[in-house]
């Protein structure tokens, strides 16, 4: 397996060489034969070829996030819909759970949700704190947490 040249920053822009792609249409073209390998690096696999490319943090970026408010009516069960950099929606829920990590040098929360195949979406910082201001609190095992139901789950966000 060879090395393609193919670089994702922790912003989701793709570069290849060093030079940033910045035609969309081919972006999504790649997104969909990218896959998470068994050693946790990345690759774009066709049929007839197979190559590692780089990523810096997470794959995708989440710029948008919102309620579907066709569903049900109970809080629980209504649907967080997110949106990433390459306009693939998903559905926070039991398939596709929010995670919250905290940056080791600096105390950070990192929120990510997974996309599906093992690849990542890191929550932008503007997104996260819109679904902060969102937010409900819930008591787990003597401790205050913030976070969001989406299809029934309670995705933690956070303790208070």
């Amino acid at each position: 397996m060879g090395d393609y040249g193919i670089r994702i920053d922790r912003d989701g822009t793709w570069y290849h060489l060093g030079t940033p792609i910045n035609r969309l249409p081919l972006v999504k073209l790649f997104a969909t034969v990218l896959h998470r390998d068994e050693d946790g690096g990345y690759s774009l696999r066709t049929p007839f070829e197979r190559g590692r490319i780089t990523v810096d943090d997470a794959p995708f970026t989440i710029v948008e996030a919102w309620y579907d408010d066709t569903g049900s009516p109970d809080v629980t069960n209504r649907s967080l819909m997110l949106r990433t950099n390459l306009d693939r929606i998903v559905a926070a829920g039991p398939e596709h759970r929010i995670r919250v990590e905290t940056n080791p040098e600096n105390g950070e929360p990192r929120p990510y949700i997974d996309t599906g195949n093992g690849l990542d979406a890191l929550i932008t910082r503007s997104v996260f704190y819109d679904l902060v201001d969102q937010a409900v609190t819930l008591e787990r095992d003597g401790e205050t947490v913030l976070g969001l139901w989406s299809d029934g789950i309670f995705h933690e966000l956070g303790s208070i």
